[in-house]
């Protein structure tokens, strides 16, 4: 439900961080702060607002808040639905957001994450009663009704019944945060997070319940720390560099690279394997994480959006105008200590893991453990297995002339998009400028693609997305030795047809 709508999150960060009254360019109308009685743009949008001494003016509505109001949780709900039972799904799922949206008076992304789906399977349900009942010529009469009727009662329903609930829990959550907070006691929330996120919990902890009330802090303070509890790249780069010079055998060959992917691509999930080889890296991790929160508490510092994907490009992309300094220092202070205490531990036991003998086989376990912990096969976390088989299946018309080659997998970004660039810069170098290589969701393939690389746990639903493309199938994305074999391909069918 998140990672389509990255996109809208990074927008609406980009335009708080920029048009809000402490942003880099603020600016009443956009930023909706101005007050629009006075103001010289009579034909923006406005709100009546009271001010403190009891008199009403009319307020610019500005960007910033429909967006977080409304745009980010139809969004959500969106997807959510779409997940759940396609276009139909999609659409009662955003019918019934409004319900909790309107509902409530905070942002309602946790709402939207649980209304969206729900409704869609309900949907889905009311529809199977009636399957294969409805005379013909009535179909499309009774699709329409039924799920205008349905939407529009579970949207009463999550109007009186969710709204209420979701939000006295988000209130009672952000009552936690600010006990924490007066306390000085943020930082202990790391002893929560950095385990969760080798468990993969991190995602129903980062965009169930800091993302949520973080967005609420950036209304009204204009930043927040909480978008950086969870996505700070900094206690990940301190263990892979730490595994770098003090690891052995394959654990610190595949450190390096990792560490790139990590800090800079935002794939955290690629230090996981390296924590449950060692679980005493934990404690590692928690130091750094925490380090990393008591220094944007002291320096007042934070974000204007999540920061997602986690990688130092998107931190500080949303980095708030007055806290670059925090932030840099958040980011450098929680790797250091990470570094600092993860180091001791590999060097006090590189002893007993060299008695071990090569820890190949350790690391191929943590990285099937964390993919278990995951729920499904990791593109990123096959490259550091340092195997990479590979098998391909050819179409019906296997003669079929390449103009198009199609990276897919679940989201359509990510893996896929470096899988792309690396066998893009490849068939650049072997002359080959004229096949374009993109990389698309599963979901959204069709026949318009010549060849097709997925994951060999998406092929199949590729090929019933693109039935008349080649397919091919790979282990993991980023370091596959298919791509050579495509090359010297293609280059073969280049010379053959200048011949």
């Amino acid at each position: 439900m998140i990672m389509p709508n990255l996109p809208a999150f990074l927008a609406w960060g980009f335009i708080t961080s920029l048009f809000i009254a402490v942003g880099w360019w603020p600016n009443e109308i956009l930023g909706g702060f101005g007050n629009a009685d006075t103001g010289s743009w009579q034909g923006a949008a406005t709100q009546l607002v009271q001010a403190e001494d009891g008199t009403t003016f009319r307020q610019y509505l500005g960007l910033v808040g429909p967006m977080i109001t409304y745009l980010l949780p139809l969004l959500i709900a969106n997807a959510g639905g779409r997940v759940v039972y396609g276009e139909r799904g999609a659409v009662v799922g955003s019918i019934v957001a409004v319900g909790m949206i309107t509902g409530s008076t905070i942002p309602m992304f946790l709402g939207a994450m649980i209304v969206g789906p729900l409704s869609a399977w309900v949907m889905k349900k009311l529809d199977a009663l009636w399957e294969g009942k409805v005379k013909a010529g009535f179909e499309m009469l009774v699709n329409m009704f039924s799920a205008g009727i349905a939407a529009a009662a579970m949207s009463v329903v999550a109007f009186f019944g969710f709204a209420p609930i979701i939000t006295n829990v988000s209130n009672w959550l952000g009552d936690q945060v600010g006990w924490l907070a007066d306390n000085g006691l943020l930082p202990i929330m790391s002893i929560i997070v950095e385990p969760a996120k080798v468990l993969f919990l991190n995602n129903a902890i980062g965009n169930g319940a800091l993302v949520p009330l973080g967005a609420q802090q950036v209304v009204e303070d204009g930043k927040s720390l909480l978008y950086l509890v969870e996505a700070n790249p900094g206690p990940g780069l301190g263990i892979l560099l730490a595994y770098t010079f003090f690891g052995i055998g394959a654990a610190r060959s595949s450190a390096p690279g990792a560490a790139l992917i990590q800090f800079f691509g935002g794939i955290h999930e690629v230090y996981f394997p390296f924590v449950l080889m060692k679980p005493a890296l934990i404690i590692a991790a928690i130091a750094g994480g925490a380090t990393g929160v008591a220094t944007n508490a002291a320096f007042g510092s934070g974000l204007t959006g999540p920061a997602a994907p986690g990688s130092i490009i998107a931190v500080y992309a949303n980095t708030a105008r007055d806290s670059y300094l925090g932030v840099t220092a958040s980011v450098l202070f929680s790797f250091v200590v990470t570094f600092v205490i993860a180091a001791v531990i590999l060097r006090a036991s590189r002893a007993r893991d060299l008695a071990k003998g090569d820890d190949a086989d350790r690391l191929a376990a943590a990285i099937a453990q964390t993919e278990a912990n995951k729920g499904k096969s990791s593109s990123a976390l096959g490259a550091l297995a340092g195997s990479a088989s590979a098998t391909s299946a050819t179409a019906a018309d296997p003669a079929r002339t390449v103009h198009s080659i199609v990276f897919a997998c679940d989201a359509g970004m990510g893996s896929s998009a470096m899988g792309a660039s690396i066998l893009r810069d490849k068939l650049k170098k072997a002359g080959r400028t004229d096949i374009t290589v993109v990389n698309r969701a599963v979901a959204k393939l069709d026949d318009s693609a010549d060849l097709v690389i997925t994951h060999r746990e998406l092929t199949d639903r590729a090929r019933g997305h693109a039935p008349t493309a080649r397919h091919v199938s790979v282990e993991n994305f980023l370091s596959s030795p298919v791509y050579d074999d495509i090359v010297r391909e293609l280059a073969v069918d280049s010379e053959g047809a200048k011949a």
